[in-house]
């Protein structure tokens, strides 16, 4: 295989196949520079027309993080998270789930690679949405996307799920 950039391509093959969810946390902060580096990776994403409709907001306040979880049913876990980042997108863009989604796997990428677990807990369209939105006090001109819930993992090893093969998934010209 012919590869321009070998070391690079299969580092980021690396992170991208081995990303996981993490629910579970070490009593451990992530320093501020991942954070923001993550972000960084996060507000990198390709949008539709360049709009980079997003905004991010930065929950480390134990008490707050323990009101996201106990809104979202299925991130009673945040609770435990070092840091819940909020993901927004511009209530008014046609694209905004698209292109926050896409900022929101940049974000759990780059969490990965600097060596922090992370989850991402659904927002778009969720009966908790609008409450986790004026908790933050975010305008309504945004609209909740996600939440990811990251922090130190505090796992006893890492087992990756079984994926579907591609054989069953890639279809060439038509499905059949």
């Amino acid at each position: 295989m012919n590869v321009r950039n070998p070391g690079i391509a299969n580092f980021g093959v690396t992170i991208i196949q081995s990303r996981h969810s993490v629910r579970k946390f070490k009593d451990e902060e992530i320093p501020q520079e991942f954070i923001r580096k993550s972000l960084e990776c996060a507000s990198k994403a390709p949008t539709g027309r360049n709009k980079q409709p997003w905004i991010f907001v930065v929950v480390k306040n134990k008490d707050t993080l323990a009101k996201i979880a106990e809104l979202a049913p299925n991130g009673k876990f945040i609770a435990g998270a070092a840091v819940g980042i909020l993901v927004f997108g511009e209530a008014d863009w046609k694209f905004a789930v698209e292109d926050c989604c896409a900022a929101t796997e940049n974000l759990l990428l780059a969490l990965h690679a600097y060596g922090y677990g992370g989850c991402w807990i659904a927002g778009n369209q969720m009966p908790y949405a609008d409450a986790v939105q004026k908790l933050v006090t975010v305008p309504e001109t945004y609209k909740l996307v996600s939440i990811v819930a990251a922090g130190v993992p505090d796992v006893g090893g890492i087992t990756l799920e079984e994926k579907a093969p591609l054989d069953k998934l890639v279809f060439s010209e038509k499905y059949h």
